[in-house]
């Protein structure tokens, strides 16, 4: 491994999605959000996904000169559309005009379409926390998991994200499936195997081979539970955002089918509608950490606060092939 500064990896990934054809401005949030994810310790969606995005741009899975627009069908409920671009860009435009709105009517709503993978959804949550809100949000992806007793994928890992402002750094990012597919995706580039709880084969049997996982479902978290899961994040972000189903959405991987137009939902809360909110949070917050239990979010926030002042080790492969994608001597794979 290799120890390298946030700095710089926000720049080597900026540079890499210009060079691959991305507008300088929808490139930059998604280089901050590489340097957020990396910060915190979520590597296979940091560096290792920067050739992926460059990939998608020149084969053409996502527009990166695309230019969202943002419109307001009702007072406190806007709506994005990612025009087949990167998330990133649209979420920060819908943000916009989110943050305000939930600041004067104690809630709002932002849901986008056309939209492309999102990375790490407690990234975005996290930035409504920041800004003094809670943040809830939702991304659906495509079609990965079987429902309850059936065989064929129907909806993705599908996460959902809860953010609270304050000093506490609870945060819940969780997907609707044991394991983000990334890792398996990972597990494969690694040629290891993976655990038999995380994946299904095309028969619904539990397999630890990750390149049949790929080709089968993944395995819901708390069975029946977690389906119920991603069907409520279908509903939020697909549905009612007018965004692909899972079933509809090309992969995120390869380059395999067009734009995934997937979809985002976000719920801005002010928290000043109850004068004892964060009192609350506190209290319950320490009914956990006060008995040494860990607090959701928390490793999280620490990891952060380490890597501002260190640096993060990064795999030596990865950043070579992103250094490359930067400096122009090499394309992203075909």
């Amino acid at each position: 491994m290799q120890r390298i500064e946030l700095d710089q990896i926000e720049s080597l990934a900026l540079a890499a999605l210009t060079n691959s054809g991305t507008a300088l401005q929808n490139a930059k949030p998604l280089a901050e959000a590489t340097r957020i994810t990396e910060a915190q310790g979520i590597a296979s969606h940091g560096l290792a996904y920067i050739p992926i995005y460059c990939q998608h741009v020149q084969c053409g899975k996502v527009d990166g000169q695309a230019e969202p627009q943002i419109s307001a069908p009702r007072t406190a409920a806007f709506r994005v559309d990612a025009a087949h671009g990167f998330a990133h860009p649209a979420i920060q435009l819908g943000f916009e005009q989110l943050i305000p709105a939930a600041r004067e009517h104690g809630i709002a709503l932002l849901n986008i379409d056309r939209s492309y993978n999102c990375g790490v959804l407690g990234v975005h949550t996290g930035a409504l926390a920041n800004a003094g809100l809670i943040g809830f949000g939702t991304t659906n992806a495509p079609a990965s998991i079987a429902p309850s007793g059936g065989t064929q994928a129907v909806v993705g890992t599908n996460p959902w994200s809860l953010a609270l402002p304050g000093s506490s750094g609870f945060l819940i990012d969780q997907s609707a499936s044991v394991i983000a597919k990334s890792e398996i995706m990972k597990a494969k580039r690694e040629s290891r195997t993976i655990p038999d709880s995380w994946a299904l084969d095309p028969q619904g049997q539990p397999t630890t081979d990750p390149e049949v996982a790929l080709t089968g479902s993944m395995a819901p978290s708390g069975g029946y539970k977690g389906v119920n899961q991603a069907l409520m994040v279908e509903l939020l972000a697909a549905a009612l955002s007018g965004a692909n189903l899972g079933t509809q959405a090309s992969p995120f991987s390869g380059t395999t089918g067009g734009p995934p137009g997937t979809g985002q939902c976000f719920i801005a809360i002010n928290p000043d509608i109850n004068a004892g909110f964060t009192a609350q949070v506190e209290r319950l917050c320490a009914s956990i950490t006060d008995q040494g239990a860990r607090l959701p979010g928390l490793n999280r926030r620490d990891r952060m606060r380490q890597a501002e002042a260190d640096g993060v080790l990064v795999n030596p492969e990865i950043l070579q092939t992103v250094k490359h994608l930067a400096d122009g001597s090499q394309t992203a794979p075909s």
